[in-house]
């Protein structure tokens, strides 16, 4: 094992996404994972379909998203054995990680008191739904309500009268990453202090974070955001628009990509509507047919390169499988081959960072597969028995 975390243990006992998100974050760089899950398993281990494997011990793909670089180990942690393994577990780790709601660890016997009388460099993420404290603090956190209740619903989609969901659980993801993010800086931290101390974040808070523009067109401008289909609320064109035979994306960020683009398909820059970025803003919709208009006789594979060849910003909408399949994913390292119990080799998406002096996706040499349940029960055990406590 090899990675800038490399003498990083992470005591894992977060579920579904968000926590397992943020503590295979950990993994791909190095850290020594431990997913503590209850005897009948993680929750998404029964999410599906699609599952994959033989019919008596089928796997879930969406288990499989969010578990590489892991070990498992089953605990119940309402039991003396499981209460106990974890006390050992805390005392050797680094990190814990958590995404109960507030206050089902306390009520296990695991106060964050508890836990750092256990062990004061202790660093520990807590994930909740709507945070921790507040007058709605103890509610439970899925991503699609996050979406709802944190706006970014009223952001997304055709119009304002057809709220959409994006298209992953983008609150999930989001507050594993700021979790990840949160742990990092508390271990740099510990390097100087010796101590740990206790991550927050949550659902709501990371889709507050991912606002942006949207935030901030409120607070200070009183602005209130609203969904606008595929195009861009503040820079035009800048969104979808349709050729003979699908659809082209393009993103003029600059008023010299606007000239260039026009120019390059007939079109005056200067028509009263479309001269200025405002005045394109307000006119979206004669920007958009005067684009679909000039689109509308070039197939895709003709027009995408005569938007590279003007300097044009410009994309396809790729399909899942395309995205997978294409080249260019494959050189960064976003594809990796592991070794399952269960499935032997298989593809699964990989780190999305990459070092410069290592050619391997993550900050690791060697990836591990998403670990069957229980599959580490002997061995942690062992090394727990061996290792003693600190």
């Amino acid at each position: 094992m090899t990675g800038p975390l490399q003498d990083i243990t992470v005591v894992d006992l977060s579920r579904a996404l968000a926590g397992p998100h943020a503590a295979m974050m950990l993994g791909d760089m190095g850290a020594r994972v431990i997913k503590v899950e209850s005897p009948t398993g993680d929750d998404t281990r029964g999410w599906g379909p699609p599952f994959v494997g033989p019919d008596e011990e089928p796997i879930s793909t969406y288990y499989l998203a969010a578990n590489r670089n892991k070990e498992s180990i089953t605990l119940d942690l309402k039991s003396d054995d499981g209460r106990d393994v974890l006390t050992r577990l805390v005392q050797r780790g680094d990190v814990l990680i958590e995404n109960f709601r507030p206050g089902v660890l306390d009520r296990l016997g695991f106060t964050v008191e508890r836990l750092h009388e256990l062990n004061p460099r202790l660093v520990i993420l807590s994930i909740s739904g709507f945070g921790h404290d507040g007058p709605q603090g103890g509610r439970a956190g899925y991503d699609q309500i996050a979406q709802g209740e944190a706006g970014l619903m009223s952001v997304t989609g055709p119009d304002p009268d057809n709220p959409q969901r994006v298209g992953v659980p983008i609150g999930d993801l989001l507050a594993g990453m700021y979790g990840a993010y949160g742990v990092v800086s508390a271990l740099h931290e510990r390097s100087t202090t010796g101590t740990g101390r206790v991550v927050r974040t949550s659902l709501l808070a990371a889709v507050v974070g991912s606002h942006a523009m949207h935030g901030t067109n409120y607070t200070v401008a009183g602005h209130v955001g609203h969904a606008q289909g595929n195009h861009h609320p503040s820079i035009s064109p800048y969104g979808l628009f349709h050729c003979a035979d699908g659809d082209v994306q393009v993103a003029c960020g600059a008023e010299s990509l606007w000239v260039r683009l026009a120019e390059g398909f007939g079109i005056d820059p200067a028509t009263p509507g479309m001269a200025t970025n405002r005045e394109r803003i307000a006119h979206r919709d004669q920007v958009a047919a005067t684009l679909n208009e000039a689109f509308a006789s070039w197939r895709l594979d003709d027009l995408l390169p005569r938007l590279a060849e003007l300097g044009v910003p410009s994309g396809e909408v790729r399909t899942i499988d395309r995205v997978y399949d294409w080249d260019q994913t494959r050189s960064q390292g976003l594809v990796i081959d592991v070794d399952h119990p269960v499935l032997g080799s298989i593809e699964i998406p990989g780190p999305p960072i990459r070092f410069d002096d290592n050619a391997f996706a993550g900050g690791r040499e060697e990836h591990l597969a998403p670990p069957t349940l229980g599959q580490h029960n002997e061995s942690v055990r062992s090394w727990l028995a061996e290792e003693g406590p600190a």
